[in-house]
């Protein structure tokens, strides 16, 4: 499994600006990094699993998002013209990302692995996200995690929802 300290020497390698925070207590998952880190969750990036069943075959596809607003399947079956998408099971996201399920980082991610990254990214200055470990979290700039993270930049906008209509008084 990845760890804090393989991509900390990764992006040093890289000559990237970043801190590898140690937290007050372990993270469950990227959802609960808002509340540890005391920062907004738009600041916060996590990545979904999902397993994908289209004309091809069935695989698995990475999605780098907030966790303000994390992908639904049903926009990510759209989006890739795909006859099912459901998340992955915990074994399945260990097996395709070699990251702990719920702590999966968007750096390091196998080369063969589909990446979608959500384009909110880049609207704040500064994103933090899981190190695959329960106690550490990484912080650096939304613009040097978007040139790290090699996957197809993509609108994951929720649409809204369908109009409600009120009754009319006769």
């Amino acid at each position: 499994m990845k760890d804090a300290l393989a991509i900390h020497r990764w992006l040093l390698a890289h000559q990237v600006h970043h801190e590898i925070v140690r937290l007050p207590h372990p993270l469950t998952c990227a959802d609960d990094l808002p509340e540890t880190l005391r920062v907004p969750p738009g600041m916060c990036v996590g990545v979904t699993v999902f397993d994908v069943t289209s004309h091809t075959g069935r695989n698995p596809v990475a999605v780098v998002g907030p966790v303000s607003s994390p992908p639904s399947p049903g926009v990510i079956c759209l989006l890739l013209s795909a006859q099912r998408v459901r998340t992955a099971s915990a074994f399945a996201i260990n097996a395709a990302t070699d990251y702990a399920a719920g702590l999966v980082c968007p750096l390091l991610l196998p080369d063969d692995l589909p990446v979608l990254v959500d384009e909110r990214i880049g609207q704040v200055p500064e994103v933090h996200t899981p190190t695959g470990e329960r106690r550490t979290a990484l912080s650096l700039s939304s613009t040097d995690l978007l040139a790290l993270v090699p996957g197809k930049s993509v609108d994951l906008t929720p649409a809204p929802g369908p109009a409600t209509t009120l009754p009319v008084a006769h």
